[in-house]
C-alpha cells in the first residue's frame, strides 16, 4: 500500500496517492514475478504498474478521480472542445490543439486529457515535455491508451 502510494506521490505529486488509492484497495500481483502488477478498487481495475519503468498507468475511472478531486496533481494536458471528440474516441492529441499543460509534465509521463470545460476525454502517455508542447505546432503531444468514449 505505503509503495503504491509513494509512487503515485511522486508521478503525479504530493498527496495524491492517499486519495487516489484509500485503504480498502485490492493489488494483483504477476504470477511469474511476484511483483505488483494491478490496483483495484471494488473489482474495477484503478492502475496498472507498469514492469518497464515501475511507474503507473491510469484507468479512466482513477483520471476522473484524480481530476475531480486532485486538481493539485501534476499530469493534466486541457484541449480544444473542437477535438475533443475524435480524442475521446480514441484519437492522439496533436501539439496544435493543446490548449494548457501543466508546467512539469515531461516526455513519456503519464497525463489526463481534459476539454475546456474540465471533463476527462483520455489517458495516455506524453511523446514530448510540457515545454515542446507549448513551442512545438505540429506533430503527437499525446498517445492516448484510453479514450473515454471508445466502442
Amino acid at each position: 500500500m505505503a509503495k503504491v502510494r509513494s509512487i503515485a506521490d511522486y508521478q503525479f505529486g504530493k498527496g495524491v496517492g492517499a486519495q487516489l488509492f484509500p485503504d480498502n484497495i485490492e493489488i494483483q500481483y504477476s504470477p511469474r514475478t511476484g511483483r505488483i502488477r494491478y490496483i483495484n478498487l471494488n473489482g474495477e481495475r484503478l492502475a496498472t504498474l507498469r514492469p518497464t519503468d515501475g511507474l503507473l498507468s491510469l484507468s479512466l475511472k482513477a483520471a476522473v478521480f484524480m481530476a475531480h478531486n486532485t486538481p493539485f496533481a501534476k499530469c493534466f494536458v486541457t484541449v480544444q472542445n473542437e477535438v475533443s471528440k475524435f480524442i475521446a474516441a480514441g484519437g492522439d492529441v496533436f501539439a496544435v490543439h493543446v490548449v494548457k499543460v501543466d508546467a512539469e509534465v515531461g516526455a513519456k509521463d503519464e497525463v489526463i486529457a481534459l476539454d475546456e470545460d474540465g471533463q476527462v476525454i483520455a489517458v495516455g502517455r506524453t511523446t514530448l515535455s510540457s515545454q515542446e508542447i507549448v513551442a512545438f505546432k505540429t506533430g503527437v503531444a499525446v498517445k492516448v491508451r484510453h479514450g473515454a468514449q471508445e466502442s
